[in-house]
């Protein structure tokens, strides 16, 4: 008990006074997950509204798929991207293996399903509670995926959001192409996962602080926008 009390102290020690190392592994963590948050929601979300609205042949199969797509096994995504980037693959010429870029493009191909899938219900309820007010006004199908994503954008913060928690909790995939090298790929989970097994409990302890206090601070800020976004649409309403 007082090896675990002794750990917790000096995790609380390597926060308060800025470890160097720590405050790097963290910033690459957060520069490589919203990197790949960010293009993911480029891709996901008009992807995602697109299958809401459209109607084109193998739209249940494509949506089917975006659904299926959500539960890819991270060290099969990890396994397959290896591939693609290794010196023998189609992309080995790049040498982005075992670098920052690899792990972005990695947890881009596990969250990019996940966002398109949330867009895809958020805007799919928002066109059929506004379609009949969209057709009036003469706007097309595709015309209206601009309106529909910015009145849904309290919902997409949320696809946001559990793209954003699935890309920083992510071991499996960032770990098979990143390597886990000291300085250059390590992020908080494969830093955890290393330094549990070495015994280094403070550190793991530290990073997995942070961790929960980033997830807190990212659902606050989605409420308060949540909160604010109904606010405004309420008073909208009282003065009509």
């Amino acid at each position: 008990m007082q090896d675990f009390a002794d750990s917790f102290g000096r995790a609380a020690s390597l926060i308060l006074r800025g470890d160097r190392e720590l405050w790097a592994i963290v910033l690459l963590s957060l520069r490589v997950s919203l990197s790949a948050v960010v293009i993911a929601a480029l891709v996901g979300m008009p992807l995602g509204a697109a299958l809401a609205v459209g109607r084109f042949a193998g739209r249940r199969a494509a949506v089917i798929g975006i659904n299926a797509l959500m539960g890819l096994p991270p060290v099969v995504v990890g396994l397959v991207v290896y591939l693609m980037l290794s010196s023998s693959g189609p992309l080995g010429v790049l040498q982005l293996l075992y670098t920052p870029t690899a792990m972005i493009i990695a947890q881009f191909v596990l969250v990019t399903p996940i966002i398109a899938a949330l867009t895809r219900q958020a805007v799919e309820d928002l066109h059929a509670e506004y379609a009949e007010q969209l057709c009036s006004l003469g706007v097309s199908r595709a015309a209206s995926i601009p309106t529909l994503l910015w009145d849904g954008r309290a919902s997409l913060m949320t696809a946001f959001l559990a793209g954003f928690g699935r890309a920083i909790a992510e071991v499996g995939a960032v770990i098979i192409v990143g390597g886990n090298i000291n300085h250059v790929t390590r992020v908080m989970t494969t830093t955890i996962a290393l330094e549990t097994s070495k015994g280094n409990l403070a550190l793991a302890l530290a990073l997995g602080a942070i961790l929960i206090l980033i997830a807190v601070a990212v659902n606050a800020a989605v409420a308060l926008l949540d909160s604010t976004t109904k606010g405004a649409a309420y008073a909208n309403r009282f003065d009509a």
